[in-house]
């Protein structure tokens, strides 16, 4: 079994790091946008949807807040 030093290892990890990098820097033309601005491309497709879903549950309940955060300052509840 051969060994690597040190160097080597380093120059091979930036140069597999710079390959990975590369496919990721792409001009994108205003009329190819819309393919790229898809629904399925986002993290979250939905996002409208349960803001409007939130304002409503805020509005029955008649609180706000309380989404997505923990705690409210006071120290009172985690």
């Amino acid at each position: 079994m051969t060994t690597i030093d040190r160097p080597t290892r380093i120059a091979l990890a930036a140069i597999v790091a710079g390959l990975l990098l590369v496919p990721g820097c792409a001009t994108v033309r205003p009329y190819e946008r819309e393919h790229v601005a898809s629904r399925i491309m986002t993290f979250d497709a939905d996002a409208k949807a349960l803001a409007r879903r939130t304002k409503s549950l805020e509005a029955r309940e008649g609180s706000t807040g309380g989404v997505g955060g923990a705690g409210g300052g006071c120290a009172c509840s985690n």
